[in-house]
Parts: C-alpha cells; sequence; structure tokens
C-alpha cells in the first residue's frame, strides 16, 4: 500500500494539488506573516512603560444588556472565548473538508498524517508529564501537544523552493488532524464542571442546524443565528464556548447545491450555461474593446454560475477564512503574546519545570514523535513517502511543527489560572516554538532536493 502526501503523475512524478490547498497555503502563509508581527509588537510593548496600559486595555470590561440579561467579559475573555470561536468554525469547516474530500478523505490517504499527528501529540504530552509529575502544573500536559498551522506554514512558503509542495501538503494535513486532536482534548480534559440545562439548550440549536442542513437550506446567513445561540449556551454550560464552533461547523452543508444525478433538469442547465459562457469568451478573440466587453461578461456569468453552484460549507470557509487569517489571530497574538520578560537569570527561568517541559515537549517531543511515528508507520506498511522524498526534508517539516503557538497558548490559558504560571508557559511556548522554527528552517534550507522536491512551489 502506498500512501503519499499528494497525487503524483505518472510522467514525470510532479505532485499534483487542488487549487483549494494552493489558496489554503497562501492564505496561511500571509497570515502567519501577520500574527508574527501581531505578536512581536505584543512583546514589545509588554516590556515598555506602555506595559500596564496594555494590560488594562485587555482587562476591561465589556458586553450586553438587556432587561436582566447581561453578557459581560474582559476584553481578553471576549478574544478568547468570542473571536476564538470564529477560528475553531473555521478549523471545523478544514476538518470536515479534509475528511469528505481532502487529504484525510480515506484512510489510504489519511493513514500517515494521522500517525505523525499523534505521535506529535503523544510523545510532547508525556515529556511534558515527566517533567512535572506529582507537581502543582501537570495539568498543562496539553499545551506542547499543537501545531500551529499559521505559522508552520508561512515558514514553509518563505522558504520557496527548499519547502516542497509535498511537505507543505503533508504538515498542513498533520496540523489540521492536530486540531481535532486538541479540540477533543479541550472538550474532555479542560471544561469546568456541566449545566446540563445549558448543554441542552446548545444541543438544540445544534439540532436546528442538523435539520437546516437536511433540508437543503443553502443560504449561509440561515445557519448565523443557531450558531450563535450554541455559542452562547455552550459558553453557560461549562464545556469551553469554541468547541461551539467546530460542533455547528460540522452542520454546515458540504454537498453540491445542484443534484450529482446527470439527468438533473437544474444541473443540465447549470452545465450548459457554464459552456455558453466559454464558447463566448473563447470566441471573442480580436482585442477591440468591446470583444474584451464581452469577455469580461462571459466570465463574470461563468464566476456567477460557479458561485451558485458551491456548497455552502466552500462559500463559508473562503468567506471567514481571511477574517481568520487577517484579523482573529493576528489580534488573539497580540493580547496574548505580551510577556514581561522577568528579570532572572534564563538559566534560572528555564530550569522551572512548567517552562522546560514545554520547550522540551515543543522541541523535541513533535521532531521526535512525528518522524519516529512516520518511519514506524512506514515500517510497519501503513504508507510511504513520495518517491524520491528524503527524510531529512520531512525531519525539517517535523520541527517546523514544534511551533505551537496559538493553540498552545490558547491551551496554556485553561489550564493555568494563575498569572505567573500562564505567563511561565507563555515562555515556554515561545522559547520552544522559537526554536523549533530555527531548527526547521536551517534542516530545510540545508537539505538538497530529491525528485520528489522539485513540485510547483505555491509561494
Amino acid at each position: 500500500m502506498e500512501i503519499v502526501a499528494v497525487s503524483q503523475a505518472a510522467s514525470d512524478s510532479r505532485p499534483r494539488v487542488s487549487r483549494a490547498i494552493v489558496r489554503f497555503v497562501k492564505t496561511e502563509s500571509a497570515g502567519g506573516v501577520v500574527m508574527m508581527t501581531a505578536a512581536a509588537i505584543a512583546l514589545i510593548v509588554a516590556n515598555t512603560p506602555l506595559r500596564q496600559a496594555y494590560q488594562d486595555l485587555w482587562y476591561t470590561y465589556a458586553g450586553l444588556a438587556v432587561g436582566d440579561w447581561t453578557l459581560k467579559m474582559s476584553l481578553l475573555h471576549w478574544v478568547n472565548d468570542g473571536l476564538m470561536a470564529v477560528f475553531f468554525f473555521v478549523v471545523g469547516l478544514e476538518i470536515k473538508r479534509e475528511i469528505l474530500v481532502g487529504e484525510l478523505a480515506s484512510v489510504r490517504r489519511a493513514a500517515l498524517p494521522v500517525v505523525a499527528a499523534l505521535g506529535g501529540a503523544v510523545l510532547p504530552a508525556f515529556l511534558y508529564w515527566l517533567f512535572n509529575r506529582g507537581g502543582p502544573y501537570v495539568a498543562g500536559w496539553g499545551v506542547p501537544m499543537a501545531t500551529d498551522i499559521a505559522f508552520a506554514v508561512a515558514i514553509l512558503a518563505l522558504l520557496g523552493s527548499r519547502a516542497p509542495l509535498w511537505i507543505k501538503t503533508f504538515v498542513t494535513a498533520l496540523a489540521i488532524a492536530d486540531d481535532l486532536m486538541a479540540v477533543l482534548v479541550i472538550a474532555i480534559f479542560y471544561s469546568g464542571d456541566i449545566n446540563l440545562t445549558a448543554l441542552a439548550w446548545a444541543g438544540g440549536a445544534v439540532a436546528v442546524l442538523f435539520v437546516l442542513n437536511r433540508a437543503g437550506v443553502q443560504r449561509p446567513l440561515a445557519y448565523v443565528i443557531p450558531t450563535l445561540f450554541a455559542w452562547y449556551f455552550v459558553y453557560q454550560s461549562g464545556i469551553h464556548a469554541t468547541i461551539a464552533g467546530v460542533a455547528c461547523a460540522a452542520m454546515i452543508p458540504a454537498g453540491r447545491r445542484r443534484g450529482r444525478d446527470p439527468n438533473d433538469a437544474e444541473l443540465s442547465q447549470s452545465l450548459e450555461l457554464a459552456t455558453s459562457s466559454l464558447h463566448e469568451f473563447e470566441s471573442q478573440l480580436e482585442d477591440d474593446w468591446e470583444a474584451k466587453d464581452r469577455r469580461e461578461d462571459a466570465l463574470v456569468e461563468l464566476a456567477d454560475e460557479a458561485h451558485e453552484s458551491s456548497a455552502t460549507l466552500y462559500l463559508m470557509e473562503h468567506a471567514i477564512h481571511p477574517w481568520v487569517a487577517f484579523l482573529v489571530l493576528p489580534v488573539f497574538a497580540f493580547a496574548n503574546a505580551g510577556i514581561a520578560i522577568p528579570n532572572v537569570a534564563l538559566a534560572d527561568l528555564l530550569g522551572h519545570p512548567l517552562p522546560l517541559g514545554i520547550i522540551v515537549g515543543l522541541f523535541v517531543g513533535k521532531q521526535l514523535g512525528i518522524t519516529g511515528f512516520t518511519w514506524l508507520a512506514v515500517r510497519l506498511g501503513l504508507g510511504s513517502l513520495p518517491e524520491g522524498a528524503s527524510w531529512r526534508t520531512l525531519w525539517g517539516g517535523a520541527a517546523l511543527a514544534g511551533i505551537g503557538f496559538t493553540m498552545s497558548i490558547f491551551i496554556a490559558s485553561l489550564a493555568f489560572i494563575e498569572p505567573e504560571a500562564l505567563q511561565l508557559a507563555k515562555i515556554g511556548i515561545i522559547v520552544g516554538s522559537l526554536a523549533s522554527a530555527i531548527v526547521g528552517i536551517l534542516v530545510l534550507r540545508s537539505s538538497a532536493p530529491s525528485p520528489a522536491d522539485t513540485g510547483v512551489d505555491v509561494s
């Protein structure tokens, strides 16, 4: 059995990937650069005289009040519980798309990245536990499990041809499987006391989404209000509110708006309109303005028809994804990366079991877990790398998977209530992520391209 990160053409073994993957990587890479900038600004501000103003901003309370009903949280909580629910909604859409039609669509295609993600989650958690077992910080074992897909893909894109397309696709699929495991960990281990009444109301809201899906409702706006209700009641239930985003995303229709039957009248009409628009475009080859206008009109008609025929999941993911990449995640980074670096010796700081466990988990655990579990899967015949792909390139991708910024900080905020512990955790995340990024870049830059490493670059 052969499992590859991307499809290969028989003639030249070059990887071929869908335009969806290309668009995804481009959005994630650009968004990752913006998020890096926001994190850097926050880190600088938190170590200047503006530190107090920065902290006061995020602990300012804001909310809604209607009669006796109120919903108030600090701005930091609005970011972590509200805006991040939008992020998790997009994560849910991506997971569903990948399971239905993407790299996780079959056991054959999913085995290698899923096994790699499992190794990259279990070993870091175990290493953290070794450093903190029996101590007051053991609850943070989930922090080094996560991979920040935006940061990792951004660095892969910036590396250009040194990061071949197959490793970009592999790391993306691995990170999506990693996100699914992180969601399960948050739901099971990092939720509070359960309010069953609120949870039942949340279940009712999700059931409404399910009914809309089964009824064939395709308008994205129809799913917004039930999703907001689901978020509110999940927030009240004691389960972290971001889980509502993933649950609601699972209810979004992923099938085509038109039927799959070639004899379907509406589908036939759609195909005829598309064919007519293409013929009109091809027939206007002159360079005069009228011909150019007719070509533009034909393209607009074709684009409109494609939009009308698109699945609701596709429309929502592509409408929301840029907002998440360029607004939600940068705001999260700016709100959470403002760490006041303590005036103590670095050796003393890194000798503390909390940050040390996170650093070792992200830097050592991710590399050994992903590379080792992938090697084991290949040895057991569960899959294989693309022909000619180098293990050194895989090692570089595994190192970049040790960048755990967004999800790691998010889990740390759930695991640690004490500000001092949370600060130590954030320091460990930043140091571990930075070390992983440096090693990943050095390994990939020093890797000699192999036959599988010559695919089309999407950076």
